[in-house]
């Protein structure tokens, strides 16, 4: 695993586009080629208490989770991800790679490899919620988007990462 110092963060903020909340407060994030060969994803996760870890590939259409932040590594392969709603960014996630999603914030697979892979984890394991933009879940979600707190720990460098550089109340 690369050091926070020798690591490229992008941060991503979208709008509430009127199906896709986002987070109101924190934007999201982009560790670019964080993990190496042989490291031990879910076991850095969940040292960092983001656990519920499974692995596959995000879904092929907007979602959120208005319960929970969502950290996505990518264990192979690259994908091409909307992040934000239908007016979000497109990023190419490749191996190696992280994001983190605040509660709220859209996200899509658009294309990827066959042999794109990433986990996903959830701070304390929380169950997450699957949102569609549709507005009849709309009032509920985006108050409960307002009550998930910050973290313990950044998924992947602790109690002190960058996360915390970013996202403050």
């Amino acid at each position: 695993m690369k050091r926070t110092v020798d690591i490229k963060i992008i941060q991503l903020k979208a709008q509430d586009d009127g199906g896709i909340p986002n987070h109101p407060e924190f934007p999201l994030l982009v560790y670019k080629n964080v993990f190496q060969d042989g490291d031990d994803i879910p076991e850095i996760l969940n040292a960092n208490d983001w656990s519920g870890e499974w692995l596959g590939s995000v879904h092929p259409f907007h979602h959120y989770h208005s319960n929970t932040h969502e950290v996505l590594a990518v264990k192979a392969g690259t994908a091409t991800l909307q992040l934000g709603g239908e007016q979000g960014e497109q990023i190419k996630a490749e191996k190696g790679d992280v994001i983190i999603l605040p509660a709220g914030y859209g996200h899509k697979k658009i294309e990827a490899s066959d042999d794109y892979a990433n986990y996903g984890a959830y701070p304390g394991g929380v169950d997450f919620d699957m949102c569609y933009g549709k507005a009849e879940e709309r009032p509920e979600k985006v108050e409960n988007i307002k009550q998930v707190p910050i973290p313990e720990y950044d998924p992947v460098f602790g109690h002190d990462g960058p996360l915390f550089d970013y996202w403050k109340k």
